[in-house]
């Protein structure tokens, strides 16, 4: 497998999936792996909506969040998310920014505006991005897309024991509020969650992140041996 990895220097590879399933884990471990930037899109929605409940922007007014998103600086790093230059890594990950996160992410407009910075981060390749419509609607062009899922009940575990969120730990409140994420992720009209047409479902029940990161590098392997 490295032998074929070892041309991999554009390549874009999408990984989507609700909450919980493991695309943060599971993506930053494959563009370590490869040598990729990883990019967690997600982070993005936290951003714009930690910062319209910081200036008072109603999360309702669909114009109004996406004006301010226009004119936000959002920098998603490896371990580190700021906008305009103030760190807001930790900040962005609560109950309440969950909600936010959920709620501008309905917004076509909004959507549009973070769509476009995506698209651009992706040009020349060499990205692992993950999200909830990355190989439908960011790139759906991409090299290589994979969606990850998992039980509910193995998500609830895992996001309540989650470090990088704060917040209740009591897996039958994380899996309530999962369930209701879910639904309003695959209702939504904007860019709903679903499983593109050509992506590869990896079901992470059970599985250890190296077992799950190992199936993904054998789908991205698969996919170079077939393009051959």
């Amino acid at each position: 497998m490295a032998a074929v990895l070892h041309c991999m220097k554009t390549l874009i590879i999408a990984i989507d999936g609700p909450s919980g399933a493991g695309k943060g884990t599971v993506a930053r471990a494959i563009a370590s792996e490869l040598g990729y930037r990883h990019v967690d899109s997600g982070a993005m929605y936290r951003a714009v909506g930690w910062q319209a409940l910081r200036n008072g922007v109603p999360l309702e007014d669909e114009g109004a969040v996406a004006r301010m998103a226009a004119g936000l600086r959002i920098e998603v790093l490896a371990n580190a998310v700021s906008i305009d230059g103030l760190d807001v890594t930790r900040e962005i990950r609560t109950p309440a920014i969950d909600r936010a996160a959920a709620t501008v992410a309905r917004w076509p407009q909004v959507r549009a505006v973070l769509v476009e910075r995506q698209r651009r981060m992706g040009q020349g390749g060499a990205i692992v991005m993950e999200g909830r419509d990355i190989g439908t609607v960011v790139f759906p062009d991409a090299d290589v897309k994979v969606y990850l899922d998992a039980a509910p009940e193995e998500r609830a575990r895992r996001r309540a024991h989650d470090p990088a969120h704060s917040g209740p730990t009591e897996v039958a409140l994380v899996k309530s509020a999962l369930t209701a994420r879910d639904e309003g992720d695959r209702t939504r009209t904007a860019s709903p969650l679903y499983v593109a047409r050509d992506a590869t479902l990896v079901d992470t029940t059970g599985k250890s992140v190296a077992e799950v990161v190992a199936e993904v590098l054998g789908v991205i392997s698969g996919k170079l041996r077939t393009e051959k």
